[in-house]
């Protein structure tokens, strides 16, 4: 009998290894459809009885041909998931009533009133009941809705919304009438409220400027907010921070400055607020994100906290207004602290690979919640409170990719920049890497410049485990300029863009080449925005990559400047505008990737969407047809309706195979077949 029972056991653990053995053969690389499919979480929202979560979870609708997001509700104990809202156009920022009963949330919705004379119809606010239901329009305003927040007392809502058309407007746009002035063809957007009883709205502000953000003190008597001279990018420098009663009277100004700030909180004892800003103890720009307290009656700014090395994200006010919780990106990483404010020490509360999501961060007194995301997970909810040794863990919407997928493995690695500082960047391993065996290399610069890559699983757009998956290492250097390195690091750009930023990317690719990864004749560069301006430069510097991939990158700093919707960030690069007395044209001209194009041996495909105002397709015009005229291998490719930042599902999964098919011909020498998008009629989803 022994010797059967040994025998049982024996034949189960064989099972038991077959079955994992099964498991682990059954994952899978991940493919583009597949990434684009990753859900994507945001906006959690901690209920202010500290019992439950909303959060915003967006899918991918290849009918739709775009993401749908909807609200959906967690215990903070991580049971009692459940979707809230279920709308054809979606839903999103949910927000809690003061005595979580009711969830307020924006939609477009056909049935609902408020619609533009072209058809559109416009954002509103919803209500429903936490215990479910059919949710009621609350708003059926003439224009979009956004920024909504509870007035503490739960019988009102704050919000913001442009000033409609007049009638002689509406008239003259019928009759085709309607030749407009450029730059000044904009509405104001102002503060409202609107009672929950009557559905009455009040406009609290009004004149010619513009609120960009606002919030609340704790009991709803004070405003703090930051206006504008127009709602355009920007203008957003030339804002300052005002307090105004919550009836919209008594206005005293708080700043006069020509930096943005962002992130204005009152204190609970509404004496101080809190903000950040992009500038130093003086408010000159280009600096990292730094925290700054002001009087609320008016007076001096201080800066908290000079010296300090990384740059702040996010900032809330403890309960008892002695400290201040923040979030700081720190290069590759991005961790929650506490600041001590009698002390000015701060402490770090969280230590790990992983990233906070900047705007993320929701706060009930001392309790917070956020997304963390690491290098195999996009950022699930997580709660820490007081007492907590760590976050802990409340959703698991992405568990499926570690257990259904081959991810890759993805480390921070540290190299000399040819000045001799240290620069740090992300390494994604191939999928099975063999050390001492070199690989084709992707070099992925972020865009910015003003951020950095983390230890994440990262957007869509980088799409690493695709390019893990098929044999590709991915280094993503956190260049000179990148945040969280401290200021030196971040103004090594000012008075000249190109000066170290691009010779780190390039020391970065020799890093590799020693450590006998990456292989120096099988390698490729990509990059979006800032990232597409590398890439415009690195082309023109060296012909050491086999192909390249520019995303809405810069060519001619000189017309870039007028062209884009923003100027600020750019003038400190330059030293002054391009149009100014004596102007600084030869620190343009000479940073400009058109100044060498005429360099170029890189074959390299260009991307753009066709209504990109940050970094308009007249660059992408002008480096692929210098490309094409020098009998460069190259392509442009536009499209139609996208911004700076594309979001129809197939112009993504365009961007993905076009690049893919582009390296594999030029440095790999591998075919590729093209993924299509998955049939309608296959859909189940």
């Amino acid at each position: 009998m022994q010797r059967f029972r040994r025998a049982a056991f024996l034949s189960l653990l064989i099972i038991l290894a077959l079955g994992l053995c099964a498991g682990a053969q059954a994952k899978r690389p991940m493919s583009l459809v597949d990434m684009l499919e990753v859900p994507n979480l945001a906006d959690p929202q901690l209920s202010p009885d500290g019992k439950q979560i909303l959060f915003a979870l967006g899918k991918a609708d290849w009918k739709a041909n775009t993401r749908i997001s909807h609200i959906w509700r967690i215990n903070t104990d991580g049971t009692g998931l459940i979707q809230m809202t279920n709308g054809a156009k979606g839903e999103s920022s949910p927000r809690w009533s003061p005595d979580s009963t009711t969830i307020a949330f924006l939609a477009r919705r056909s049935s609902a009133s408020g619609a533009s004379d072209s058809g559109e119809e416009m954002i509103q606010i919803f209500l429903l009941g936490n215990s479910g239901g059919e949710a009621r329009q609350l708003t059926r305003h003439a224009t979009s809705v956004s920024n909504i927040r509870w007035f503490p007392s739960g019988d009102a809502i704050y919000f913001l919304a442009s000033d409609p058309k007049a009638a002689e407007e509406k008239e003259r746009e019928k009759q085709k009438d309607d030749v407009y002035a450029y730059d000044e063809n904009f509405k104001q957007t102002h503060l409202w409220k609107i009672t929950i009883a009557d559905e009455k709205e009040a406009q609290l502000t009004s004149g010619d400027f513009s609120i960009t953000t606002y919030s609340l003190s704790q009991d709803g008597d004070k405003i703090v907010a930051t206006r504008a001279p127009g709602p355009l990018y920007g203008d957003q420098d030339m804002g300052e921070i005002y307090i105004i009663d919550s009836s919209g009277k008594n206005e005293i100004r708080l700043t006069n400055n020509r930096v943005e700030e962002i992130n204005v909180r009152l204190s609970p004892d509404k004496r101080e607020v809190l903000f950040i800003a992009g500038a130093d103890q003086n408010f000159e720009p280009y600096f990292n994100n730094n925290l700054f307290l002001t009087p609320a009656s008016g007076g001096s700014t201080q800066l908290l906290l000079p010296d300090f090395p990384y740059a702040i994200d996010a900032a809330e006010w403890s309960n008892d207004g002695k400290s201040v919780y923040l979030i700081t990106n720190m290069g590759v990483h991005a961790e929650l602290q506490v600041l001590d404010l009698a002390t000015k020490k701060v402490r770090r509360l969280t230590d790990g690979p992983h990233a906070i999501t900047p705007g993320s961060l929701s706060s009930g007194g001392d309790r917070h919640v956020f997304a963390l995301s690491d290098p195999t997970n996009p950022g699930e909810v997580y709660i820490f409170g007081p007492g907590d040794p760590a976050p802990v863990q409340v959703t698991h919407v992405f568990d499926y990719l570690s257990r259904d997928f081959k991810l890759p493995r993805m480390e921070k690695v540290q190299w000399k920049g040819a000045d001799g500082a240290t620069v740090e960047g992300v390494l994604t391993y191939p999928l099975d890497y063999e050390e001492g065996k070199r690989y084709p290399l992707v070099i992925c610069t972020h865009g910015g410049p003003q951020a950095s890559d983390k230890l994440t699983f990262g957007p869509w757009s980088q799409y690493r485990p695709v390019l893990a998956a098929r044999g590709y290492a991915i280094l993503q250097p956190n260049y000179r300029g990148s945040t969280g390195y401290g200021n030196a690091f971040l103004r090594d750009m000012v008075g000249h863009y190109f000066r170290q930023a691009h010779l780190d990317v390039m020391t970065g690719v020799d890093y590799l080449i020693q450590r006998d990864i990456a292989d120096p004749d099988r390698m490729v560069k990509m990059g979006w925005s800032g990232g597409g301006h590398m890439t415009n430069k690195i082309i023109t510097f060296t012909d050491r990559f086999k192909a390249a991939s520019s995303g809405a990158g810069a060519a001619n700093w000189i017309s870039m400047y007028a062209q884009s919707d923003v100027r600020s960030f750019r003038t400190p690069w330059f030293g002054g505008t391009p149009w100014q007395k004596d102007a600084p044209i030869a620190a343009y001209w000479d940073n400009s990737p058109l100044k060498d194009v005429w360099k170029v041996k890189t074959p390299t495909i260009f991307l753009v969407g066709e209504k990109d105002v940050r970094v308009p397709m007249p660059q992408s015009v002008e480096m692929y047809r210098a490309l094409k005229s020098n009998g460069i291998p190259t392509h442009l490719y536009v499209a139609p309706r996208e911004p700076h930042g594309w979001g129809e599902l197939r112009h993504e999964l365009f961007k993905m195979n076009v690049e893919l098919e582009w390296f594999e011909k030029y440095a790999t020498k591998h075919p590729y077949t093209w993924e299509k998008a998955p049939a309608d009629s296959d859909r189940s989803k």
